[in-house]
């Protein structure tokens, strides 16, 4: 652990910039049904307006990650909180569903910068299993926005349209701007920084490909964080036009999963230095892929909506053991690159949830077996590939 001036300003900051991420996509969404309508969109189309978002947020932590390892974070952070808020201001006011896709896709570009600045710089200042728990930690901290989004976006939706939405979160993210300007401090050493040079930075990225202390915990993590996505795409669809949920008691069931994985996180936090965060990774993820067959059965059964959200709670609810002890294990050797790591780390989660947040739609918004089918297979995935990762316990 590296002594840093100002570490609880820090990290109140970077728990700021890792809920950017889940606020851009969870504020929305009891609006989503309601915005798909006023545009005119089907439910596919409307759900790619989270598909870009986690698209950009995937991509632009390529280039973030590895320009922070050069330039440094401090400067990094306060760009992409900068153009987050013109691009959330745009999203407001667009005209049609392409337009609305198209300025989700650069807010979540920007927000992808302090997303994987966050966890850079947490590695900059701990290490080890401290590292596990003030991922944990972070998790407690950002778990504030998936737990009160969809709830306050709810209750937003009662005074004003999903456009409002939009502009809440041009305020939040002022405020953000304006703190992290007087108050976020430089953490990477400019001595500790790299030469820029493309060569060195795709070297970088495919030793860490290559790297089997690294890559099984990165991919772990992003099949967990793809299923979550899954959800997070197909719930407002399944439980408000399937099961009957209102906006506002959607908002309510959300946030009860969210405070799942907070407290779960927590759980996490307290036992890692007794556990080890290898077996916490394999319990979350075991506890997953029990709920993902629980939840895949339920629907072809046709259980009901009580047997679905039981489901869904212990599914989304381990994501809390498997995302910090992952994303410890995976950064835990990468000491010399760790934005480009968080990088790469942020491309697989994002990414692959990219990829799965439309597939849920594919029936349109009358049949939960698509949504119940993507985070089976992410979810036993995740395990499949965290057993076949590095033998050793940690």
């Amino acid at each position: 652990m590296r002594p840093v001036p100002g570490r609880l300003t820090t990290l109140l900051i970077v728990g700021s910039l890792s809920g950017l991420a889940p606020l851009s996509i969870d504020f929305y969404l009891p609006g989503l049904p309601h915005l798909t309508s006023d545009l005119g969109a089907s439910a596919s189309t409307g759900q790619l307006t989270l598909t870009a978002c986690l698209l950009g947020i995937a991509v632009s932590q390529i280039f973030a990650g590895s320009l922070s390892d050069t330039l440094g974070r401090r400067r990094l952070v306060l760009i992409g909180l900068l153009a987050y808020m013109a691009m959330s201001l745009l999203c407001a006011v667009a005209s049609s569903i392409w337009m609305l896709i198209a300025f989700r896709l650069v807010q979540g570009a920007a927000c992808g910068i302090g997303f994987v600045v966050a966890r850079a710089i947490v590695r900059d200042i701990y290490s080890g299993n401290e590292a596990a728990r003030i991922f944990a930690l972070l998790i407690l901290i950002s778990g504030v926005a998936p737990v009160l989004a969809p709830v306050l976006g709810g209750q937003v939706l009662l005074l004003t349209s999903w456009r409002g939405i939009f502009i809440v979160l041009v305020v939040f993210s002022a405020i953000m701007l304006a703190v992290a300007a007087l108050r976020l401090r430089e953490t990477l050493p400019a001595h500790l920084r790299h030469e820029p040079g493309l060569a060195a930075k795709i070297k970088v990225f495919r030793d860490l490909l290559a790297d089997r202390s690294f890559l099984p915990y990165a991919s772990s993590g992003s099949l967990a964080f793809a299923a979550m996505f899954a959800y997070i795409s197909g719930s407002p669809f399944v439980l408000e036009n399937i099961y009957g949920l209102s906006p506002q008691l959607y908002g309510v069931v959300f946030g009860v999963n969210a405070a799942g994985i907070v407290i779960a996180s927590q759980v996490s936090r307290r036992l890692v230095e007794r556990v080890g965060p290898r077996r916490l990774l394999t319990t979350g993820n075991l506890t997953m892929a029990v709920g993902c067959v629980v939840l895949l059965l339920a629907v072809v059964l046709g259980a009901g909506l009580a047997a679905v959200l039981v489901a869904l709670v212990v599914t989304i609810s381990s994501i809390g053991l498997i995302l910090p002890n992952a994303t410890a294990l995976a950064m835990a050797d990468q000491q010399h690159a760790a934005g480009s790591a968080s990088a790469l780390f942020g491309l697989g989660q994002f990414g692959v949830g990219a990829l799965a947040a439309p597939i849920v739609g594919v029936a349109g918004s009358h049949d939960a077996l698509p949504m119940a089918i993507v985070i089976a297979l992410c979810g036993l995935g995740s395990l499949a590939i965290e057993r076949l990762g590095p033998a050793r316990v940690q």
